[in-house]
Order: structure tokens, then C-alpha cells, then sequence
């Protein structure tokens, strides 16, 4: 059925006819019958009509309540995975890891670190949720792809590292490389390189792995690297070595590391480079028994000795600061252990059967886990327990309270002695460094793989999204908030899919709000008017466990 229009003009006047029509065969030839006459309709009335011809398959559509032929809707969120897509690509790290399928799905994982930290699965599941294969033009994927990633990063991390390096540096190697080493503790005993060690994250009940972090003199990171949990800080140092002068091409350059990092094997791996360390607290004595330098030296402001046959340097100066803290600290266990003296004496005098001896034990025993025994005495005078303080005594473990000595090949002609403190300070930035990749922002640990490959993946990832994090907190420092709250802020940005008869034919770009455009400008990402829409969608073929307690009816 049709509508058939037709208009003439007679007299001045114009006659429109509109007739309901049919269309028919009959012995091979096409006919038509009239229906109706419907001149007397309005336009409107036949517009109707002509509407429900045209949707005489799918009349529901016409509903009033139904969306239409052609609607919106909000799709994935977009804003937080362009703009740290954009930083990748600015800072030489999208490059770095490659245009194949591989290196998409490695820049995925270092995007999935920065926006929301945790497993492989959740880095999938966070893949529904954000504009991942549009953006990164990728295929689907799921988390049987994702593990075998992780060992792809491991084999080319080398590659990676020296591209990077090349970005950073494009003039060359730089003449200081800041060097430190961390500890990080595992849930479980099946990980490759989990070892027991020295914890310095107070779990002595927990393997763990060593990860030794290179940074350049401004503090990025350089690379980093993953060793068996009960290896030492010096033997960590030699393949530092090695990367610089094979992978960056360093010759000459001078390593900052933290005391006890730089000992006597290590200083003779440096012939062809010098060093900028820190001696520990018993060495320190040993040079002043040999009167290399007097202790009045802490007390000016940053003094320095030349060694002569040692041909080495030493920079000294006593942190007030410090000393303060060490001093509280130190009364703080006087006070301690004079209240539980106190609680004992209680104890004596109400029961009479309780043995001093023991009481007395408990209190040393007490004194050697502060050590504070050095210079605290306790006494049994009948049945009351005395502590006293040996001031001597005191006052020698006072005397180096908040004194540093810094010890460096570096001749004065290369490096003033405010230049080699500073640099030395400059391995703050190192743990600044393992304090972000270790805790809230990108949570290197819990591990969730038990493979060295997979490990060693792993810590590479949390490495490279904190070269993202980095260049926001340098775009953003001048605002009121954090990384992980400007992230979030940005993934609340989402594209508008435009349906047409139920299918997504395009995405488009909204405006941001105030505090999104503002965030978007600081880092200098233009946002784009539309995004091209694949279709792909990414699925885990995990669900989770039904553990969790039903609701009381």
C-alpha cells in the first residue's frame, strides 16, 4: 500500500488529491486499486501514515515510551585511558613497547596500573569498562592472553629499557645515576624467586623478593630489576654495572648509592666509574680511633677530609634534626622500660612468694630487645628493682646521634663538596620512587604470580606506569589533589553512543566538566570530537567465587 499524490492548478486554483493506493499483479501485469480517498487528511494525519508504512515490520518502535529510530546513550569511560594514552605516547613509552598485538596489550597492563592497581583479572575486568580496544585499536582479548604478556615484557625488557633510555636522554648518558634497593614481601611460598632475606618492611614471617630500582639524576626511572629475595644490596650492584655501560652507554659516570651498597668488592667493579656512598655507623668509629677526622668536624655545617692514601673523600655533617628524633626515640624506651619497672615493684610488693630474680630477668631481657642496655643498669635492692643511668656511657652512644659521613673518588675539580652532599641526598627521590610503586597508587604487591618470568613482568609494569604517574604529578603539582583522585576524576568522562534502529554507529566525545577540562589542560591533552567504534568487546572467562554470606530473608 501507498500514498499517491498528485496536484494540478485550473483557474488560478490548485487541486491536491491524495488517495490510498495498492499495488497488484494479475496475469503477469501490475495493477492498482484505490482504497481510499484521503484529499481531506491533513499533512500531519498523512505523515502519520506514510510514518507507519515505513515501520509497518516494527510498530513497536512508534511507541511513545519507545527510544526511536535514532537515540543516545552513555557508553565506555574514556577519559582516563585517552589521557594516559596520550602521556604514553608523548613520553616514548607506546613506542617503546611496540605497535604489534604484544606491545598493545603490555601498554594495556601499564595503563591498567595507573588507573586501578590489581591481578591480571581485574586489569581484565577494568577492559569492560573503559574504551580499551577503541582506543588502543585492539583486538578482544581475555586473561589466558594476559599471563603470557607478562613473560613477553620479561624477554624484551632490555629493549624496553634502552628505548625508554633513548627518550630520556637523547644526548647522551647523563653522569650520575642514582641506584637503591628494596624488599617486597609475598602472601605465599611458590613464587619463583621468594626467598627468606632481611625484611624491611617489618614482615620477618614472609619470603620475599629484592628489586633493585636505577633512576637517572632527576629521579625516573631507568630500570629495575628483581632478584631472589635472600640477596644482599652489594651483590645487587654489579649488574647495574652492566646496564649502564651495555645497554645505556655510561663510561666514566659516578653511581649514588646508600650506605652499605658501595663496600670494598663493588668499588673495585668501578674502576672505570666513581662512586658517591655513605659508610655506616661502625666505620665512622674506626676512622675516628684512627684520627682520620676529629668529631668536632660534625658540628660545622658540612665539612670535609681528604684522604690521601686512600684516595678518597669524606663529607660530614651532623643532622639536627635527626638527632632530635634519635633522642626522643631514645628517652620514649627510657620510659617504657621505667613503667614496666614500675609494674614489677607493684607486682613484688603485693605478692611475697614472687621471685625477684625473675622479675629482674624480665626487665633486661626487656633493655636488650630497646637497646638501651648499653647505657641502662638495672639493680635488685632487696625486693625493689632499681634502674640507673650511666651518663659516660650515654653520652658516647650520643655522640654520632644524627651524623652522616659520605664518601666519594670523586676529585674537588669534578664535584664540590655541596655537590656530592647533593647528590647523595638526590636518593630520596629513589625511595620516593618505591613508596608510590609499593603502596596505594600502584601496589606492586600483593604479587599475583608465582612464575620468575611472570615476576619479573610484573614489577616491569609497575615501573613504567610510574613513568605515568610521574609526568601527572609534574602536570598536576599545582593542584589540590592527588594522581589517583585526578584519574578517577577523568574516568568519569565517558562517550555518547548514537543507535540507530538499535545499533551503535558512532561515539562521540563529550565536553568534560570544569574540573576535567581543567585537569586535561594542565596535562595538554587535546580530546578528540569522535571515537571510532570497533565493536570488540572484552569478557574474563572467570567468575567470581560465591563465597560471600546470603541475606537473611
Amino acid at each position: 500500500m501507498y500514498l499517491d499524490r498528485s496536484q494540478t492548478t485550473a483557474n488560478g486554483k490548485t487541486y491536491r488529491r491524495v488517495l490510498l493506493r495498492q499495488s497488484f499483479r494479475e496475469n503477469g501485469k501490475v495493477k492498482h486499486r484505490t482504497i481510499a480517498n484521503l484529499s481531506a487528511c491533513s499533512q500531519a494525519e498523512l505523515q502519520a501514515i506514510e510514518l507507519a508504512f515505513k515501520h509497518k515490520h516494527d510498530l513497536d518502535s512508534l511507541r511513545p515510551d519507545a527510544p526511536g529510530p535514532l537515540h543516545l546513550r552513555q557508553g565506555l569511560s574514556f577519559g582516563a585511558i585517552w589521557a594516559l594514552h596520550q602521556l604514553a605516547q608523548r613520553t616514548g613509552l607506546a613506542k617503546a613497547l611496540g605497535s604489534d598485538r604484544q606491545g598493545k596489550l603490555a601498554l594495556w597492563q601499564v595503563l591498567a596500573r595507573a588507573i586501578e592497581p590489581g591481578s591480571r583479572l581485574s586489569a581484565l575486568r577494568l577492559a569492560g569498562s573503559h574504551a580499551v580496544c577503541d582506543v588502543l585499536q585492539l583486538d578482544p582479548f581475555n586473561e589466558d592472553q594476559l599471563y603470557p604478556n607478562l613473560a613477553w615484557l620479561a624477554e624484551n625488557q632490555s629493549r624496553i629499557e634502552q628505548r625508554l633510555f633513548k627518550q630520556l636522554h637523547p644526548d647522551g648518558c647523563p653522569d650520575f645515576f642514582l641506584y637503591d634497593v628494596t624488599s617486597s614481601y609475598l602472601e605465599g611460598d611458590h613464587n619463583a624467586l621468594a626467598a627468606w632475606g632481611y625484611n624491611r618492611e617489618g614482615k620477618p614471617g614472609k619470603k620475599q623478593i629484592v628489586i633493585g630500582l636505577l633512576c637517572d639524576p632527576q629521579g625516573r626511572p631507568l630500570s629495575i630489576e628483581v632478584f631472589t629475595g635472600n640477596t644482599s644490596d652489594p651483590k645487587t650492584v654489579g649488574s647495574q654495572i652492566q646496564k649502564v655501560v651495555a645497554r645505556f652507554g655510561g663510561q666514566g659516570v659516578t653511581f649514588v648509592g646508600d650506605r652499605g651498597m658501595i663496600k670494598g668488592p663493588q668499588i673495585k667493579e668501578l674502576e672505570h666509574f666513581h662512586y658517591i656512598t655513605a659508610i655506616s655507623k661502625p666505620q665512622i668509629e674506626a676512622l675516628l680511633q684512627k684520627r682520620v677526622f676529629p668529631l668536632e668536624l660534625f658540628d660545622t655545617t658540612l665539612a670535609e677530609v681528604a684522604s690521601i692514601p686512600d684516595k678518597v673523600r669524606y663529607i660530614l655533617r651532623r643532622n639536627p634534626q635527626r638527632a632530635l628524633e634519635t633522642q626522643q626515640v631514645r628517652q620514649s624506651k627510657q620510659a617504657s622500660l621505667a613503667k614496666l619497672l614500675a609494674e614489677k615493684n607493684s607486682y613484688l610488693a603485693k605478692k611475697p612468694k614472687a621471685r625477684v630474680k625473675t622479675a629482674l630477668r624480665t626487665l633486661q631481657a626487656r633493655a636488650l630487645r630497646l637497646k638501651i642496655a648499653d647505657w641502662v643498669s638495672l639493680q635488685a635492692k632487696g625486693r625493689h628493682l632499681a634502674l640507673a643511668v650511666d651518663e659516660e656511657a650515654l653520652a658516647e652512644a650520643q655522640k654520632l646521634e644524627g651524623c652522616y659521613v659520605i664518601k666519594t673518588d670523586l676529585l674537588d675539580a669534578w664535584a664540590t663538596t655541596q655537590v656530592v652532599h647533593d647528590r647523595y641526598k638526590d636518593l630520596a627521590l629513589v625511595e620516593q620512587n618505591f613508596r608510590t610503586s609499593k603502596t596505594v597508587e600502584l601496589e606492586m604487591r600483593p604479587v599475583h604470580v608465582r612464575l620468575e618470568a611472570s615476576t619479573r613482568g610484573h614489577v616491569l609494569v609497575v615501573m613504567l606506569a610510574h613513568r605515568l604517574i610521574q609526568e601527572l604529578q609534574r602536570c598536576w603539582a599545582q593542584e589540590n589533589l592527588t594522581v589517583e583522585e585526578g584519574i578517577n576524576q577523568l574516568s568519569s568522562l565517558c562517550v555518547t553512543e548514537v543507535l540507530v534502529n538499535g545499533t551503535v554507529k558512532d561515539q562521540l566525545v563529550p565536553e568534560g566538566r570544569a574540573p576535567v577540562k581543567r585537569l586535561l589542560e594542565l596535562a595538554k591533552i587535546q580530546m578528540p570530537k569522535k571515537l571510532r567504534y570497533t565493536g570488540s568487546i572484552v569478557a574474563t572467562r572467570k567468575h567470581l567465587k560465591n563465597s560471600r554470606p546470603k541475606r537473611c530473608k
